[in-house]
Parts: C-alpha cells; structure tokens; sequence
C-alpha cells in the first residue's frame, strides 16, 4: 500500500532498530536510563533549552504543558484547527480545568497574528470573566495544509504575549518540517516560546515518542505529571535509541518529503475538479478540495483503496502526507490513479 494518511505511519529504518537491539537502558522512574538521558540532553541542546522530557505521545506532552502553564477556570487561545482543540479529545477540560477559545486565522494558512491573538485576550476583567491563561501556536499548522511560522512571527507574538505575563506553548509536532522548509533551526523558531513539544514518530520516523522541552523547573514539575498520565516507563531506552536516529538523520532527508508533497500538489492542481493551490505546499501536508469533482471525498478515498493508496477523507477536502516510505514513484502512481478516478 502508497500510505499517504499521515507521516505517523512511518516505519523505523534499519538504523533505529539496530540501535534499539542495542539499547543501553536502565530503569527510566529512577532516571537511570542513560540512553533516555543522553536523547533529552540532545533535544534540550538542539533546541537551546535548559531541558526536556521524553513523553509517550505528543498528546500527552501538548497537555502536560496546558496543565503546568494554566489554572482551572483559565482559557486557552488557540486557533480554530489546532491539534490541541481538535483532536485531543477535550483533555483541557478533562485534565486541567481549562476552556479553549478559538479564534478562527484570517489567513486559510491557520496561522494567528498577534491582533488575532489580542482580541481574545481577557486580562484586568470583570470577575465573573474566564481569564486567558495561555496562548498555544502550532508550527507546522496541520490543518493549515503544513504551513510555517516564521522565527520572526512566533517571537513577536511571544514578547507580546509575555509583557502580559501570559506564557506561549508550542505544538511543535513537525517543527523540524518547517525548519527545513525555510532554512532555519529548531532553536530559532522556538526560541522566544515559554515550552514546546515535538514529535519523534511523524516525519522523524521514530516508533514511539514525543519531547517535551521548556525550563528546568518546568520539566521537574513536568515529570512528575507524566506519571500522573501513566506516562512512567522503566527500561524505555529501547525506544529512545530509535528517537536518537530519528533526532541525528531525519532532518536531513525531510527535503525529499517536502518535494514530493510539491509535485504532488501540482499534479492535483492540473486534474479537473480538484482545487489546490500548490504555491502555498510548503511541507509534507497536501490538502485538495474536491466539492467540484461530482464524487464525495471518501468516494474518492475509497476507490484510492481499491489501487491499493490510502488518504484521509475531511469534508470536502482530501488530505495526503508524505514521508520517507513514499517515493516519487509512488506520488505518480497517486496522480495516475486519482485521474482515472474523477474521469471515470
């Protein structure tokens, strides 16, 4: 099967399960797990923290943040599409006591600017008013089609935020897609954010995982609310092995990803009915509508299937992710299929 459903799908190469054999590994609640120790010091070094934690899931980590960086009765702003609002089951409120405002981006990119930011803000109101106690940006935007924020964009948003003493979380799942994407590093897109989370089991390829990063304390504290989610794991240096790999190589070829989201966005844009502007691919996250095309998307998903390639029908709107197990030849054989598809 072409699995274009998500870059979670991901395989580990042979170079993380040769390093996971070999784990050296210890007993990670005591924090005697040398490799799970050497991975956060290389996550907190790459990104120019004082520390990080490794997490089960980039879910776990978005919301152990929320819960540190928040009190009940807080609000949350987030943009209408994120991941934390939308898919991660109201944990906010399960978990942390905590409302979600959304505020809808201008811009189909999904990405908030500070005068969207700012006139949700609740600061200095009446006291029956839920006051703002944390903004979360995501960078990549997923449900913006993979979009970036720039260094730039993310700081001023942070300085602004903080002169109102309000911490900014990042969900950073596919920081590294947009690191590349526009030529900058971790630690620069993030480097104004108060904590940040990114995931090793997307584009990076690993198993398992996710980091959670910020301040010393932070992660302390952070620790301890990993336990709390039945996120404490003992001899887990056998999957930390892989997220080093997925740490030291993966950026290095998510290039490739990202040109074939590219060619794939193009090809898409050329077959009648679909609309896309491939201008605006800037990862590995392709998002096509196909209202136009006289067939539902999970028609279209459906009959994908059939040949033997798997998308993710959302509405209207047909998403595709590349990763390092779809080739080039595998975006063609898509095109030829989703072509003979709508001819049809």
């Amino acid at each position: 099967m072409i699995d274009l459903r998500s870059d979670t799908v991901t395989r580990p190469t042979a170079a993380m399960r040769r390093a996971m054999a070999e784990a050296e590994v210890g007993d990670d609640v005591y924090g005697e797990d040398p490799t799970v120790n050497l991975l956060q010091e290389k996550a907190a070094e790459l990104f120019g923290k004082e520390a990080a934690l490794f997490v089960p899931t980039g879910s776990m980590g978005n919301q152990i943040a929320v819960k540190l960086h928040t009190k009940q009765g807080d609000e949350v702003i987030i943009e209408e599409r994120g991941h934390i609002f939308n898919y991660e089951m109201g944990t906010p409120a399960v978990v942390s006591g905590v409302m979600i405002r959304p505020v809808r981006a201008a811009n189909e990119n999904g990405l908030l600017t500070w005068a969207e930011i700012e006139s949700a803000i609740h600061i200095n109101q009446p006291y029956y008013a839920c006051p703002t106690g944390l903004i979360c940006l995501e960078n990549t935007h997923n449900f913006g089609g993979g979009s970036v924020m720039s260094a730039n964009e993310t700081s001023e948003i942070c300085q602004k935020a903080h002169a109102l003493n309000l911490p900014v979380h990042l969900d950073g799942a596919r920081i590294f897609n947009s690191a590349v994407a526009q030529f900058e590093t971790v630690a620069n897109l993030t480097k104004d954010v108060d904590s940040v989370q990114f995931c090793l089991s997307k584009g990076l390829g690993a198993p398992v995982g996710s980091m959670l990063l910020g301040k010393k304390d932070f992660i302390a504290e952070a620790r301890s609310w990993r336990k709390r989610f039945g996120g404490g794991m003992r001899q887990v240096g056998i999957l930390a092995a892989a997220g080093i790999i997925a740490l030291e190589e993966s950026p290095k070829v998510l290039h490739l990803d990202h040109e074939n989201a590219k060619r794939l966005a193009e090809g898409a844009a050329n077959i009648k009915g679909i609309k896309i502007d491939a201008e605006k691919v800037q990862t590995n996250i392709v998002i096509f509508d196909v209202s136009e095309t006289g067939k539902t998307s999970a028609e279209i998903c459906s009959r994908l299937k059939e040949s033997g390639i798997l998308a993710i029908p959302f509405g209207k709107a047909i998403r595709m992710v590349t990763h390092y197990d779809v080739s080039r030849d595998d975006i063609e054989k898509t095109l030829g299929e989703l072509q003979k598809i709508l001819e049809t």
